[in-house]
């Protein structure tokens, strides 16, 4: 999927630039208003990066802390190490598991969450532009789609112009 992002100054700007956009031949559901009154930046995932990890980070969870669990109280009882001499031989084996459970949950949040704990890349100073009250108009499609509307868009004054592709 390819993507043209345009950074607009005001609200007039984005609606009168979708408005000759969608006159243009480009459909409305191929286009989208980021801003104040509009959607919102975590619609668009590809923006906001903190709100993909913690998905990422949840669902590394739900199997890795079952995982680390059956395996710390396995490698607990394969070994037969007395750790915790006080808790007794069952128990040992359910604290190790525990442990495992607790490097289990680690292991998500920092692999599979570590795109929210990165605050930085090519996508934050579109997040910045949004926060100061300015307007993102988005275009996604095919190359074509994207190269029209970039043709389209070039009659207006626009703070900067940029293309991606995921």
């Amino acid at each position: 999927m390819n993507y043209l992002i345009a950074v607009l100054s005001d609200r007039i700007q984005a609606e009168s630039a979708y408005t000759i956009l969608e006159k243009g031949g480009v459909s409305l559901n191929q286009l989208s208003i980021i801003g104040k009154g509009y959607k919102s930046v975590s619609d668009f995932t590809f923006l906001d990066r903190s709100a993909e990890g913690r998905k990422n980070a949840m669902r590394m969870a739900y199997w890795l802390i079952p995982f680390g669990f059956f395996g710390g109280f396995t490698f607990d009882a394969i070994t037969t190490i007395d750790t915790f001499g006080w808790a007794g031989e069952p128990f040992n084996h359910i604290i190790g598991g525990i442990l495992g459970a607790i490097g289990g949950a680690m292991g998500s949040f920092f692999v599979g969450g570590s795109g929210f704990l990165e605050n930085s890349g090519d996508t934050v100073p579109f997040l910045n532009r949004v926060n100061a009250g300015k307007y993102l108009l988005i275009i996604q499609g095919d190359e074509f789609i994207v190269n029209k509307g970039k043709n389209i868009l070039r009659g207006f004054q626009l703070e900067s112009m940029e293309t991606y592709q995921q």
